[in-house]
């Protein structure tokens, strides 16, 4: 199916949508994804939405007709093809962005950095021009450097409002919370504690000591807890290679709709929840941290801070601190040669 009959599908589907004064459009950005399909499968479902804009560089014609069959009151709208974004994203008030390379076998972070810089920033200059005033969660890896690369975009746009910019650290505290239960014998949704810091490694730091129920473990079980926490998304990686490669996909999707859910309960403003996500922050030494957020109609309502720690977490947390500022500084760095070269260009066509 060509570029055309997409755009011929998005627009039929435009003239039956209907909207309700709680009802929000929200776009996934890479939405034909191992992420992207169970995340809008999910929020196919989901109350609140009146409109679910899916857009992907490939595969979105299939996708919309797979999704269009499910008998839900949302709307859907299918963009393909990077000449389509703006329509995908004008008007949305929510826009996760799962597009990207997933991680690999043998892959390091600076790896999938460089591979998937460019969609960020791509993506980041069109919600400046089309929807500055989503809230823009960030599901794409490594979101350490991600998150601060599409900061410097929107800086640049006179677009930055650092309560509407999150990195979706949710899939730590659901691994969290799931492996806690297994220990507790209890539902993991019984359990609650929060995982601040960053997304990546050393840099997830679960707050054992402030966990409800009471987690008493001694210290050789509690660093073998927080090591497998930290390294979830290896153990997937190793798993999911025996059958040909991938990542967490699945328990990524549940986690980026659980935090979706959160931001559209506070657009409509059914409470106040409170999620960890990683934003721009003055909490700690870094630009950027991951801690507990109260959220509403605009996003970051007021950010929690640290919570108290132990002896053992703040030395978890100091590691956890120096690796932050390399990763934040490397989106950055990207950010300015890009920029440099962007200029450069300019100098070189203007001789």
């Amino acid at each position: 199916m060509n570029n055309l009959k997409v755009r011929q599908i998005t627009r039929l589907v435009r003239n039956f949508g209907t909207t309700t004064k709680n009802d929000f459009k929200v776009a996934v950005v890479g939405a034909c994804g191992g992420i992207g399909q169970p995340l809008a499968l999910l929020l196919k479902r989901h109350k609140l939405i009146s409109k679910l804009s899916i857009y992907d560089v490939v595969k979105t014609p299939g996708v919309y007709a797979d999704l269009s069959h499910i008998d839900t009151k949302v709307c859907i709208e299918a963009f393909q093809c990077a000449e389509n974004l703006p329509a995908a994203l004008e008007k949305a008030q929510v826009v996760m962005l799962v597009g990207g390379m997933a991680r690999k076998p043998g892959m390091t972070r600076d790896d999938l950095f460089a591979k998937n810089a460019s969609v960020v920033e791509e993506v980041t200059m069109i919600v400046a021009e089309k929807c500055p005033k989503a809230l823009f969660g960030i599901v794409t890896n490594p979101v350490n450097s991600c998150v601060p690369l599409a900061a410097e975009v929107l800086k640049k746009k006179n677009a930055f409002d650092p309560k509407r910019l999150f990195g979706v650290t949710t899939l730590d505290l659901v691994r969290s919370r799931t492996f806690i239960g297994q220990i507790l014998g209890v539902e993991p949704s019984k359990v609650a504690l929060p995982v601040i810091g960053g997304h990546s490694g050393q840099t997830i730091l679960p707050v054992l000591s402030q966990c409800k129920p009471t987690l008493k473990l001694d210290k050789e079980k509690a660093t073998k807890l927080i090591k497998r926490i930290q390294e979830a998304g290896t153990e997937v990686v190793k798993a999911k290679d025996q059958d040909g490669g991938g990542s967490a996909t699945l328990s990524m999707a549940h986690s980026a709709a659980v935090f979706t859910d959160a931001l559209l309960k506070a657009l409509k403003g059914d409470g106040k929840p409170v999620k960890c996500s990683f934003v721009a922050s003055d909490v700690s030494d870094c630009a950027y941290f991951a801690t507990p957020l109260q959220l509403g109609k605009n996003g970051v309502e007021k950010n929690l801070g640290l919570p108290k720690l132990s002896a053992d977490e703040e030395k978890l947390y100091c590691i956890a601190v120096e690796q932050l500022k390399k990763d934040i500084q490397k989106g950055i760095d990207y950010f300015k040669k890009q920029n440099k070269d962007e200029k450069k260009d300019k100098k070189d066509k203007k001789c």
